[in-house]
């Protein structure tokens, strides 16, 4: 539920009508839930009520006109604007995740009084003291800013500076922060003057930088001073505070975000983190303003005054969550260059190629020569090495491959993934040179709040029977009597992660028969892959044999539900043998999967390349957090943005429970077979 701040109405009240006459507010879809205890009116009504209120966004042309239609009719305005932690993209790219509501002024507006400006001086307990502090080092941490889809500063930026920020012409809050266009000249004078001989860094703002708006400063003129230089490019505030001697700034949010990294801010108009004895102003601030902490300023103006929508969930939210679900956008976002082609994928896998490189800019290439000219190629597995040929030498190589796990169907079938592996080392099945998982199993220093996480991961995996592709089926019972069931994971023979990661062994009907040989006795039941049973994949060579080799072929069984039966698990490379680790199955391993080597498993062939690169022993916890928590990338069915493996596991539930349209589903899967590779 979002934080409903004092003086508005509480949930015990009959909810006040709400008139919404902007059409542009009444495209967000997040409004109704971040202003629940009002009844929205989305029309403007014939004769409004005596009691109606009406919504008046900042200080655009739509909200003069909702107040003077509030005038005429005798009615109160409320104002609504965007919120300190708005959205990855600008204002016309996403709608906000957070807004402010008002119901005496504009917090902008330094000229009248307004609702957070009452809010900022009230005293706080030890408790919000603490909350303001985390907030203030998880904002910092987590490198978010009001806006965050642009990269941090790239090389060439001086070790330190003093940062000067501009703004766009015509911003309401310059107006209403008592500052003019003649502010922005005195702000830099008065930085170049203090500061003899330092860097003058001149950050231009985002629409500026895109063309939709001018600035204060023209490159050209700047270009007159020895020691200031102007950033024409878009970059993130983080990057720049972080290294900055000083901030100034007229009115911008940025002085705000300065002061949450600590840094002296110099004001050239009155801001609302303005006048609390905070900043250095250039001017006296209103006499309704006194001295206040940063805690104060913190609280009042993340907690208690903004109101705020989960992106995953479209409901009410607290600050944290917006707050760590930005993080998680601004770090996924500058995995990879921003610019990088990528070659070989179908028109249907395109979308989500650029959604699972978000943050870059993908260009899709049909040749490795073309690919290589931006220096970075994306590319599924080792599919397309022979393309790529002598290219992949100068280029940087990323595979992808699926998740593990994945989506509720097959990737064969053309299902949209949850989770993608993007590794630019090797790729996860390739055993004979490292991958990135590889390298995370063998380096990374496991943390108790990492393995706690896995823990929880784990438990919810099993407790919903989570499998890669989560298929529906047939049930099934393990025989009675007290032999030993051994399942038998079948492959398709000519999948990359046989060719990469089989030794010695490489066809279904001979691992069959290694098993049979070695544990005589057993129930042995064999379970064909998905893929062939579908008729998407071929089988493998003499698999119409495999009747001969084990006492049950079981078809159409729900993976997880057959795990839960079997007392050994018996595999090739498949991550079927994973699968049976995380419920505590003891694995015997004929290949070199990734999970091969770390002591949770019985390996037969494990090779001494292998053998030297996974040097260490590993608890199931750690396997699991490296596995599903630190090497995959998921990406939400909803948002389409990044998630969280727990989130992306809660959407997979329900996409479980919904299942996929049967007629959509009889396309893809036609399509499918047009298209399939033996």
């Amino acid at each position: 539920m979002p934080v409903r701040p004092a003086g508005l109405y509480s949930a015990s009240m009959n909810p006040p009508r709400l008139l919404v006459l902007s059409a542009g507010m009444r495209r967000i879809a997040a409004l109704p839930v971040l202003l629940q205890d009002f009844q929205l009116e989305f029309r403007k009504p014939d004769a409004p009520r005596p009691d109606d209120i009406v919504l008046a966004w900042g200080q655009r042309p739509s909200a003069l006109r909702a107040q003077q239609y509030a005038a005429q009719h005798g009615l109160r305005a409320l104002h609504i604007e965007d919120g300190f932690l708005r959205s990855v993209g600008l204002g016309h790219d996403d709608p906000p995740l957070s807004v402010v509501v008002d119901d005496l002024g504009l917090y902008l507006d330094a000229n009248h009084p307004s609702r957070l400006e009452q809010l900022i001086p009230q005293p706080l307990d030890d408790r919000q003291v603490l909350r303001a502090r985390s907030l203030v080092a998880a904002w910092r941490n987590g490198r978010v800013s009001k806006y965050n889809h642009a990269r941090d500063a790239g090389p060439g930026l001086p070790e330190q500076y003093v940062l000067v920020i501009d703004q766009t012409q015509g911003d309401a809050s310059i107006v209403c922060g008592r500052a003019g266009g003649d502010s922005f000249d005195r702000m830099l004078a008065a930085a170049m003057d203090r500061h003899p001989g330092e860097t003058i860094l001149v950050k231009m703002h985002p629409d500026v930088v895109s063309g939709r708006k001018k600035g204060h400063f023209e490159p050209g003129r700047l270009g007159a001073y020895r020691y200031v230089k102007m950033l024409d490019y878009d970059v993130h505030p983080a990057s720049l505070l972080e290294r900055a001697l000083a901030v100034y700034t007229v009115t911008s949010q940025v002085g705000f975000e300065a002061l949450i990294w600590g840094k002296p801010v110099y004001l050239f108009g009155m801001p609302f983190y303005g006048g609390w004895g905070l900043t250095h102003d250039d001017q006296p601030p209103p006499s309704r303003r006194h001295k206040a902490t940063i805690e104060q300023v913190v609280y009042a103006a993340l907690v208690r005054y903004s109101r705020y929508v989960d992106p995953e969930t479209g409901n009410g939210c607290d600050a944290e969550t917006v707050l760590s679900w930005l993080a998680l956008q601004r770090r996924m976002r500058q995995r990879f260059p921003e610019h990088l082609a990528a070659i070989g994928f179908s028109a249907w896998k395109k979308p989500f190629v650029r959604e699972f490189f978000g943050g870059s800019k993908v260009r899709f290439a049909r040749r490795g020569k073309d690919a290589a000219a931006d220096g970075t190629i994306a590319t599924w597995g080792r599919k397309h090495d022979l393309a790529l040929g002598r290219y992949a030498a100068s280029a940087q190589i990323i595979r992808l491959e699926d998740g593990f796990i994945r989506s509720v169907g097959l990737g064969a079938d053309l299902i949209r993934p949850l989770s993608w592996v993007q590794d630019d080392l090797g790729i996860y099945y390739d055993a004979t040179a490292p991958s990135r998982l590889e390298n995370l199993l063998a380096q990374t220093q496991f943390d108790a709040a990492l393995l706690t996480r896995a823990a929880a991961l784990r438990q919810m995996i099993l407790d919903a029977g989570i499998t890669k592709y989560n298929l529906a089926g047939a049930s099934w019972q393990r025989p009675p009597g007290d032999r030993r069931v051994i399942l038998v994971v079948g492959q398709v023979e000519t999948d990359a992660s046989i060719q990469y990661g089989a030794a010695g062994i490489r066809r279904n009907i001979d691992l069959l028969q290694a098993v049979r040989r070695a544990r005589p006795d057993a129930h042995v039941v064999y379970k064909p892959h998905p893929d062939v049973q579908a008729g998407l994949r071929l089988s493998g060579q003499q698999e119409d044999a495999a009747a001969n080799w084990c006492d049950e072929i079981i078809d159409d069984v729900p993976f997880g539900q057959l795990l839960e039966q079997v007392d050994e698990v018996h595999v090739l490379t498949s991550l079927g043998g994973f699968e049976a680790l995380m419920r505590g199955i003891p694995v015997v391993t004929y290949g070199l999967p990734f999970y091969a080597g770390w002591g949770l498993t019985r390996d037969l062939h494990l090779t001494e390349a292998v053998k030297a690169r996974r040097p260490r022993t590993l608890s199931l916890d750690e396997l699991v957090a490296g596995t599903l928590i630190l090497y995959p990338t998921y990406v939400s069915r909803v948002t389409h943005r990044f998630t969280t493996p727990e989130h992306a596991l809660q959407e997979l539930i329900v996409w479980r429970k919904a299942g996929p349209a049967p007629r959509m589903q009889f396309w893809r899967r036609w399509i499918a077979r047009l298209t399939r590779k033996p």
